[in-house]
């Protein structure tokens, strides 16, 4: 059987479905009568509205504790195929039924609108949603298929039971998982038209590099596979870039682009439409990074097992310190590294007031903040298990104070409104957070936890935004508090709103990947954010086994005396091996960024090496205070691992975000009109913005060209430069 979910709303919590829940929701009278509505409504913000009022299947997975997050997501093994704009729904499925069927159709309906369909089959072994959706368009020869099935949480509307066309119920709810057939049991179809393959007069490759692994990284770049809605100016700016590879000819580029599920005379006139722009004479930097990753990808492919497979971190020392070894042996081979930088930030949490001398002088807390950045299904959650054994005391005591909070709750929600309210008890220290918290919640916890660490283990690193630092939404000033342990609060002037100033002490991981990773720090990349941060990464190996092993009780034993001195520690803590360690760091760092002759590296090992020190006093004191040649190896890894890291997601971004600040320094301000072609969009508005160190959205600027008439909106949404405008004399920078 196979494990999906459903939700009332598209707000709602995701309930696992059954057999019998299913037909309860299919044969629901209220879903019943809103598809008839939508049925009879032309008004297509009218039928939004309608659909809103419907429950929906999430085919694709269920999921963790009802979050219909992609975080908390496990595939189901199904993928559900949405076909748009057919006006024949039920003939089309005529013409399919009896191919779908020989590859294991579980389910099709009609949609509500009555002008689609829906097409639910097992993911093929091996494959992931996007390339399922590719297995299925290529042998059904399907078209006008929504593209955005790379999405878990994505739902599909309920309909009536019989809207239904097929329904295998003991597959779905009853028998084992079925796998689609093989490819070469798929009854045979003329190809499809989904221009994703060379064809042609034009060559096949690009400097060597294939145009399919040329596409499929700059696909990448921009943000992977569009969804419904979204597709139209993905395939523009997809077209705009390969003018660069595909000498500025449309149908060259036609002949590489795939559809993304888009008509075929709708994605002709936008390829078209692309190559009519005003083009930059030099290649942009997203053309030359998609060309620099895919010959990468190529070289790391085309390598022999014993060769190096490419650019590596620094291998992990083969013996570790005692507690490192304890916390990384349950988990795959594979992401042992990551698990050993990314438990300090849970390790630390359990100090209070113990501070450490730096090399400067300086006394500093151990303060870690740790980011997983790594593929999708790579094994980022591997560090889970260990912060929960290692954060299990912290937990408990949370929990006895958040029942006593909870009392003080229901006390005062218990009084009258001219009642005295009882007062709120000081000392109810929560430290391990959810990650879920408002900016109030997150101050309050603060000021209770009366100079503690508090800690979040973050399921996604963008989960950090919902925080804000006095009304501005940076999280980079956050992070720099964090790491600085800097005055952090909010001042309000409601009786029951919260307010304080406090030091800023929390610790924190977050996971994700490396393309969200990236554009989370863009713009932060030079103000100091991310040299304050520890990254760590998972280099995937097919050859090694992913086994998880046992967490027990015996697993808490061994791990509880570490914790206990760790808990016992206080004041000032000094260790002469590992400052001259953090010394001896800093040299090495300092000669290496000499003679390479960068700037990048210097600026990034500053702060490297000082985290690199805390996790060596960390494990100095969970090791009873006993110094050994383990911990100086693993330490000195560390560092190198976490520059390693650093250099090879960021120092590209690095380099530019220094280039941009000494032009901007040496130059005044531009006229950014006159920067782009006389045709744009609002995205290459918000890029020239970019490129002139300028991060808040476009849209004003363009508002306010529009109002004094030196632009204009054509039929496509695109803006255009006025004739009195362009009949100007060009700009000179402002004064």
């Amino acid at each position: 059987m196979y494990r999906f979910s459903y939700v009332t709303s598209v707000a709602g919590k995701a309930t696992e479905v059954d057999k019998e829940l299913f037909h309860q929701i299919i044969t629901s009278e209220k879903v019943k009568g809103v598809c008839a509505k939508i049925a009879q409504t032309l008004d297509a913000s009218e039928i939004s509205k309608l659909k809103r009022n419907l429950p929906a299947f999430c085919w694709h997975a269920w999921f963790d504790e009802g979050k219909r997050k992609n975080y908390a997501a496990h595939a189901s093994g199904l993928i559900m195929m949405d076909l748009d704009h057919v006006e024949e729904p039920r003939k089309k499925y005529e013409e399919l039924a009896e191919s779908a069927l020989a590859m294991g159709l579980l389910a099709a309906h009609v949609t509500p609108s009555t002008k689609g369909l829906r097409l639910v089959f097992p993911v093929p072994a091996g494959m992931d949603l996007v390339q399922a959706q590719t297995y299925y368009v290529q042998a059904l020869k399907l078209e006008n298929v929504d593209a955005c099935t790379k999405d878990l949480a994505r739902l599909s509307f309920c309909v009536p039971e019989e809207y239904f066309l097929h329904l295998d119920e003991e597959r779905l709810f009853e028998g084992e998982e079925v796998e689609a057939a093989e490819p070469a049991e798929i009854p045979e179809h003329p190809e499809c038209p989904e221009p994703s393959e060379h064809s042609g007069p034009y060559p096949e490759d690009y400097d060597g590099i294939p145009y399919k692994a040329l596409v499929e990284c700059l696909q990448e770049l921009l943000g992977g596979v569009p969804a419904h809605g979204s597709r139209n100016n993905f395939i523009f700016s997809m077209a705009a870039y390969l003018r660069y590879v595909c000498n500025d000819d449309a149908r060259w580029i036609k002949a590489v682009l795939p559809t993304y599920g888009e008509a075929n005379d709708k994605w002709a006139r936008t390829v078209e439409s692309a190559c009519q722009r005003a083009q930059y004479k030099a290649m942009p930097h997203i053309v030359k990074r998609a060309i620099d990753n895919a010959r990468h990808m190529l070289a790391v492919a085309n390598k022999s097992e014993d060769e190096e497979m490419g650019d590596l971190p620094p291998q992990m020392p083969a013996k570790l310190p005692k507690l490192i070894a304890h916390l990384t042996k349950n988990v795959p081979e594979v992401c042992r590294p990551a698990v050993a930088n990314a438990v300090f930030p849970a390790l630390a949490s359990h100090l209070n007031g113990v501070k450490f001398r730096l090399i400067d002088g300086t006394e500093k807390e151990a303060t870690f903040m740790c980011v997983t950045m790594a593929k999708q299904s790579s094994g980022k959650s591997a560090v889970n298990k260990p912060i929960e054994y290692i954060v299990a005391d912290i937990v408990e005591r949370d929990e006895l104070n958040r029942r006593r909070e909870q009392e003080w709750k229901d006390a005062s929600a218990n009084k009258g409104a001219n009642k005295e309210k009882p007062k709120r008890p000081d000392d109810l220290c929560v430290q391990v957070l959810v990650s879920d918290m408002t900016n109030a919640a997150f101050v309050q916890r603060m000021k209770d936890a009366g100079g503690r660490y508090l800690y979040t283990n973050l399921e996604e690193l963008d989960l950090l935004k919902q925080l804000q630092t006095n009304g501005t939404k940076d999280i980079g000033k956050i992070i720099c508090l964090c790491f600085d342990n800097g005055k952090y609060g909010q001042e309000r002037v409601g009786t029951q709103s919260v307010t304080a100033r406090v030091d800023v002490r929390w610790n924190w991981n977050a996971s994700t990947t490396i393309q969200k990773g990236i554009q989370f720090f863009k713009g932060r990349m030079v103000d100091g954010t991310l040299s304050r941060v520890n990254f760590c990464t998972i280099v995937q190996d097919k050859s090694l086994p992913f086994v998880y092993g046992k967490y027990d009780e015996k697993y808490a034993e061994v791990l509880k005396p570490y914790i206990t001195n760790l808990n016992l520690a206080t004041g000032l803590v000094e260790c002469p091996q590992a400052l001259a360690l953090a010394h001896s760091m800093a040299e090495e760092c300092a000669e290496k960024g000499a003679l390479s002759d960068d700037d990048i590296y210097q600026d990034l090992a500053y702060r490297a090496v000082t985290i690199a020190y805390l996790k060596a006093m960390v494990l100095y004191l969970a090791h009873d205070m006993t110094w050994s040649k383990d911990i100086a190896e693993f330490v000195r890894w560390s560092l190198q691992y976490d520059l390693w890291c650093k250099n090879h997601f960021f120092g590209e971004q690095v380099e530019e975000e220094k280039a941009k600040e000494q032009v901007q320094k040496r130059r005044g301000r531009k006229n950014l009109l006159d920067l782009l072609p006389e045709s744009f969009t609002k995205d290459d508005a918000a890029q020239i913005r970019k490129q002139e160190g300028r991060t808040e959205s476009p849209l004003q600027m363009i508002n306010l060209w529009v109002f004094r008439g030196y632009v204009e909106q054509d039929s496509t949404g695109r803006y255009v430069k006025t004739e009195n405008y362009l009949k100007r004399a060009p700009s000179q920078p402002f004064q």
